[in-house]
């Protein structure tokens, strides 16, 4: 049996060894967007397609053709749509679900697989990384329980995508708050929660939460070379 490994992030490849030995499959590990359509893939002729980690659109072609497998971070129906761990961060959410279910065309809508607890404590960074080890372990119980999905249950509530400008600290009431804000955009390739003071921009980093207040990394640029930047 063949099956589909499609993820943006290097660490899912450490991941390929280890789900073959163990569910005694092929598995293709693929991180190509132009390798991600219907006449690469029949060639494998994979049983499932996972989607660990994939921040473009799969092609209806792929979708429609396979049984495609993606990961979002909340308990679905609950949560769909983008940016999940912020959008469960600032509305003081902790503890979520991290669930499998089928792609289709509508967003997060899928059928679910399976479920598995998941904690929002530490940075992003952590959280990623701790998410996908549930994830490799789903991988493995789908394959090894040849898994079908069932419909999803409850009134939907949908998350909308959070911008760049969203990270601003300004306006915040709790000290809770900020640091929540500034450790759910501490990853690689996220913009940091910010601050506009005057002719300064500042971000942070790194934060740790003690007693009534917040030790961080800060990096202070002008303001108008932020912009600039962002041109």
């Amino acid at each position: 049996m063949v099956n589909v490994v499609v993820s943006n992030k290097d660490w899912h490849k450490n991941f390929v060894n280890e789900i073959e030995r163990i569910t005694h499959s092929r598995l293709i590990y693929i991180n190509d967007k132009s390798m991600v359509n219907y006449k690469t893939l029949i060639q494998y002729n994979p049983r499932y397609i996972f989607f660990p980690h994939w921040s473009n659109i799969v092609p209806a072609e792929v979708y429609d053709n396979f049984e495609c497998v993606i990961f979002h971070m909340t308990d679905l129906p609950f949560g769909r749509g983008g940016s999940p761990l912020q959008n469960l961060l600032v509305r003081g959410i902790y503890n979520t679900k991290l669930s499998a279910i089928r792609c289709v065309k509508d967003l997060d809508a899928g059928a679910v697989y399976m479920k598995m607890p998941l904690s929002l404590y530490g940075n992003a960074e952590e959280i990623y990384l701790r998410a996908s080890n549930l994830t490799k372990k789903m991988i493995i119980n789908i394959i090894m329980k040849n898994m079908h999905p069932s419909p999803q249950n409850g009134c939907p509530v949908n998350f909308k995508r959070r911008k760049k400008e969203d990270g601003c600290i300004n306006g915040l009431k709790r000290i809770e708050e900020v640091f929540d804000y500034i450790r759910m955009l501490d990853a690689e390739g996220y913009p940091r929660a910010f601050i506009n003071i005057g002719r300064f921009h500042i971000e942070f980093e790194r934060a740790s939460l003690k007693n009534g207040y917040i030790k961080a990394d800060a990096k202070i640029v002008m303001k108008e070379d932020y912009d600039e930047q962002k041109k």
